[in-house]
């Protein structure tokens, strides 16, 4: 099988002209720079680093009048009282709808914070049944659900104590991630202790939190349209990436669609990070928090690709691909998501 078309390659996305063969099990054979008639645009499929979608029955609910503990915060949020009156089978099919959207639209996998425990992330597994794309449940609620799942997600460190949990995923050998820097800066110490693999938002970071960040080098998943519609700011993006990895993610289905592709736009079009660190952010960095073996057009990688097509009327004469598909694609230009 090969795809062929302008390759973004590696991860400086540099763009060339030919053709990526892919083998009978699926990984990148090899890429041969030549001559095509294909106007397609290749690249990596997107990797979101952070998302809710257990709340996909709940989209555009509550309104913009809503504090984000109002909309979100357990047990009384908005959020919450309408998970408790939906059945499990709505609740599921409502979960496969939005991963089903965000396979069309590009995304090969999302980190998905799966509040339910054990029963939760059963949940998220039936709702990925019939998908290709990856939905790994961060679980939360115990460490069985951690076992369960694909890692551990953890609200915050104002909530509970989560050193049991981080000394379970270290024997279980799977990812810790935690919300920190949301509202405010008092829980940024403290999860930074826990030495998790990674950190969600970061709107708050002070200096020494910033020094903190460049020693350990933690990555930080950044989710700036989830952030401003909430109200708790944005985070400071390039003083972030100056520190560490970034990565992109949605956040909560109820607030925002889980489009990578809007949230590239919106990220590009208020920070001054250049478009090759943001699509790194919505592929490769996302990819390597959570252990997969894609993210990167490059021989020997899993073949997860996205095709664009780059005649569209949206990307016909673009001078810059790679700012091309971060300021302006969009689904309407995908041509093919491919799953190896």
């Amino acid at each position: 099988m090969e795809r062929t078309g302008t390759i973004l390659r590696g991860r400086e996305f540099d763009p060339i002209e030919g053709r990526v063969v892919i083998d009978d099990d699926g990984r990148i054979e090899a890429i041969e720079e030549t001559s095509v008639e294909s106007d397609d645009i290749i690249l990596p499929a997107f990797v979101n680093a952070h998302t809710h979608i257990g709340d996909s029955i709940a989209k555009e609910a509550g309104g913009s009048d809503l504090s984000l503990e109002e909309l979100v915060a357990p047990p009384d949020g908005l959020k919450h009282r309408l998970l408790r009156a939906a059945s499990r089978d709505d609740l599921v099919s409502a979960m496969a709808r939005s991963l089903s959207f965000m396979q069309q639209a590009g995304t090969a996998a999302c980190l998905d914070f799966r509040e339910g425990d054990v029963e939760g992330v059963r949940m998220l597994a039936d709702a990925a049944a019939d998908l290709e794309i990856d939905a790994l449940s961060f679980a939360r609620g115990s460490v069985d659900a951690m076992h369960a799942g694909d890692g551990f997600g953890a609200s915050g460190t104002n909530d509970a104590n989560f050193d049991q949990e981080r000394r379970a995923t270290r024997e279980a050998d799977k990812p810790f991630g935690i919300h920190a820097g949301e509202v405010d800066a008092s829980d940024i110490n403290p999860a930074l202790d826990l030495e998790p693999d990674f950190l969600v938002h970061m709107v708050h970071p002070e200096p020494l939190h910033l020094d903190r960040l460049a020693d350990s080098e933690i990555p930080v998943v950044v989710c700036p349209r989830s952030n401003l519609v909430t109200g708790v700011g944005l985070s400071p993006y390039e003083e972030l990436h100056e520190r560490t990895t970034l990565a992109l993610g949605t956040d909560n289905v109820m607030l925002n669609s889980p489009s990578m592709f809007r949230e590239m736009e919106f990220l590009a079009k208020l920070s001054a990070l250049p478009a090759t660190e943001i699509l790194r952010m919505a592929t490769i960095n996302g990819a390597e928090i959570a252990g997969l073996e894609y993210g990167l057009v490059e021989p020997g990688r899993e073949a997860r690709l996205l095709v664009l097509d780059g005649d569209s009327d949206n990307l016909a004469g673009a001078r810059d691909p790679v700012r091309a598909v971060v300021r302006r694609a969009g689904v309407d230009d995908v041509r093919e998501v491919v799953f190896g």
